[in-house]
């Protein structure tokens, strides 16, 4: 398996560690909690980064992309 292909998988697996939405999917975030965190600005390091990119697949219509990688 590629890095990107290892990064979509995990992509498709991180939950929110904290806050309103704890233990969902990031996936599964609404858009316009990911659009207040853009505002406000994305935590530092690898949650920030996995919640800048879960909003630009939600605002390009590609998240179904990621929901046959979640692991069940």
């Amino acid at each position: 398996m590629s890095d990107s292909q290892h990064e979509l998988v995990e992509l498709a697996n991180a939950r929110m560690p904290f806050g309103k939405h704890q233990g969902k999917y990031l996936i599964h975030l609404p858009e316009f909690y990911l659009v207040w965190y853009k505002n406000k600005g994305f935590p530092a390091g690898k949650l920030g980064r996995q919640l800048e990119l879960v909003l630009e697949l939600k605002v390009n219509g590609l998240e179904n992309l990621i929901y046959p990688l979640i692991r069940k």
